[in-house]
């Protein structure tokens, strides 16, 4: 990342304030114009004449990866429109780093960005969430975050696991995985108020086939059937209920019932 901003021609900060600090501290000195979603449409013009004339551009963010729930999709669009190539360079994304350290299977997950900020509509998006198969990854500020997972208690029940990550790749980052009605608890009796960047995953909904008392996927069968080797069906239960969002007992039933954990075919 360095090299690639000590390289540029120009580089477009969402906030320059903040990028001179990063600069101050890389040792850099480059040329710096802001780009956020209130100038960055009348801009395009010049930065694309720029490009043109064969300028090497560079697109930061305040925090995580531009476009993000960031802004750049205008000039990033622009840029391929014209021709010009386009190269992403890695960098911190807190949708991954959330990700990796929630422990839900995540070969599939869907992002939703920020909430809704009126408390109807976020309300309305998370009831379109109650039987989401995988995990679910939001932003939130930290003045709407508590009113947040009071709605999702409402809506989705205050059991529903979930990550909160805070301050992420950052010193005073914590990852906490528990129940929305404890994330709610603790942001309450907390002594301050929330502050800094907040990500959270909710959990898959509980199974649908579970609580219909449907069989169990061949899968969790499998992984059942080695918890139990080294577990207590009560412990084991209350892991896959964790992980799998499947009711305890059907669980406890299969590692205690007739055959104990065969598949039964």
């Amino acid at each position: 990342m360095r090299e690639v901003l000590a390289e540029a021609d120009l580089v477009l900060a969402e906030d320059t304030r903040r990028t001179r600090a990063l600069f101050h501290h890389l040792g850099l000195s480059r040329p710096l114009l802001s780009l956020h979603a209130h100038n960055e449409v009348s801009r395009l013009p010049t930065l694309l004449e720029r490009l043109r004339g064969g300028a090497r551009l560079a697109l930061v963010s305040d925090a995580g990866t531009p476009l993000v729930c960031d802004p750049g999709a205008s000039l990033i669009a622009a840029a391929h429109a014209a021709g010009i190539r386009v190269s992403p360079v890695a960098g911190p994304s807190a949708v991954t780093a959330a990700l990796s350290a929630a422990g839900f299977p995540c070969d599939r997950f869907r992002f939703e960005g920020f909430f809704p900020a009126a408390g109807t509509a976020r309300r309305r998006r998370l009831e379109a969430l109650r039987e989401e198969s995988v995990p679910t990854v939001f932003y939130e500020a930290p003045h709407r975050l508590l009113a947040t997972l009071e709605d999702a208690c409402v809506v989705l029940g205050g059991g529903r696991e979930a990550v909160l990550a805070h301050e992420l790749t950052k010193i005073h980052e914590t990852v906490v995985r528990d129940s929305l009605a404890e994330h709610r608890r603790r942001l309450t009796e907390a002594a301050t108020p929330p502050r800094g960047e907040y990500v959270l995953v909710l959990g898959p909904a509980p199974s649908v086939a579970a609580s219909t008392g449907e069989s169990l996927t061949a899968e969790i069968r499998r992984a059942l059937r080695i918890l139990g080797e080294d577990l207590p069906p009560g412990k084991a239960a209350a892991l896959a209920a964790r992980l799998w969002g499947i009711e305890r007992r059907l669980v406890y039933g299969f590692l205690t019932g007739p055959g104990r954990g065969e598949d039964g075919s």
